[in-house]
């Protein structure tokens, strides 16, 4: 009896870190695809439209990564 308890206590805390690690992994997912539309947003621009913003073509992804990471 003792065993099966014990491998109880062993698969909720696996199966918790799991959990856990798959919670992540999505965050960081949402987190690449905010980024990716940041970029994909700010391309559509045009320089122009970017230079009134006080930004340039080259700082685009710079930027995204800021807005996305740096919250």
């Amino acid at each position: 009896m003792a065993l099966a308890t014990n491998n109880t206590a062993v698969a909720g805390g696996l199966i918790a870190t799991l959990q856990t690690q798959a919670h992540e992994l999505a965050a960081k997912y949402r987190a690449h695809r905010e980024y990716r539309k940041t970029i994909d947003e700010l391309r559509a621009l045009t320089d122009r439209e970017l230079a009134d913003l006080g930004l340039h073509r080259s700082m685009i992804k710079r930027v995204a990564k800021e807005a996305v990471y740096d919250r």
